[in-house]
């Protein structure tokens, strides 16, 4: 099949090897680009919260990084643990890859009892975290690190639409699958875009491209990148 992959460029490479691994034509197309958010890091804090790769890499040039680096990291999965061990961090602790498995794991350690905790987080989230671990009496500070700029539809994904060359196109986040949905009618493709499977992470991912009149819309079973690239020639 030949698969439309839009996310950042960094995430795309990595979906676009494990799809071409499985024998499928890769259209690389970033649609978003991930920029740094200068934001107050404090000090006080016990421990590191992540749930996406770009936060540890997002503070790379913080003047609190070498601080943060000797803190102990919980992880939301692989992704961001690797991430987080890539950045520098040398203790991670990695939960089973969504946001209630975090909240579970950072309970039973109780995380914060040298301190608050300091959630690195996205502009853009699906979950509130910290109300959620204010629930289970966990103290902890959201700081926004990073945020998801829209980049426009290059070239190669609006030809490829128009000649209706695409089986499907993946998408990670609500905010892929609005800039997708923005894109295409910027770029005079909006009715093309709807026409390939559109193939998504969650049933949040997938509302606006079923609100759309997209047809064939699929939700991964897992909110997990592995269960998304398995809908790939369902």
């Amino acid at each position: 099949m030949r698969v439309a992959v839009t996310r950042p460029q960094t995430d795309g490479e990595r979906t676009a090897a494990n799809l071409r691994a499985r024998g499928h034509d890769v259209l690389l197309a970033p649609l978003m680009r991930i920029e740094p958010v200068a934001a107050d890091l404090g000090r006080g804090f016990a421990a590191v919260i992540v749930t996406s790769a770009n936060a540890a890499s997002a503070i790379a040039d913080h003047p609190a990084r070498a601080a943060l680096l000797k803190l102990p990291v919980y992880a939301v999965g692989r992704r961001s643990a690797e991430a987080a061990h890539g950045a520098g961090f040398a203790d991670v602790v990695t939960a089973g890859g969504d946001v209630r498995d975090l909240v579970q794991l950072i309970v039973e350690r109780k995380a914060d009892a040298k301190g608050p905790l300091l959630y690195l987080a996205g502009e853009d989230r699906a979950a509130d975290l910290t109300a959620e671990l204010t629930v289970h009496g966990i103290a902890s500070e959201m700081r926004v690190v990073y945020r998801a700029a829209t980049a426009a539809y290059p070239p190669a994904l609006v030809a490829a639409l128009k000649a209706g060359e695409l089986d499907a196109v993946l998408h990670f986040s609500k905010r892929s699958a609005d800039s997708y949905l923005s894109g295409a009618r910027d770029a005079g493709v909006a009715v093309e875009a709807l026409a390939p499977r559109q193939l998504c992470l969650s049933s949040q991912v997938a509302e606006p491209l079923q609100q759309a009149g997209a047809a064939r819309v699929a939700v991964a079973r897992r909110p997990d990148e592995a269960a998304l690239i398995d809908l790939v020639g369902v």
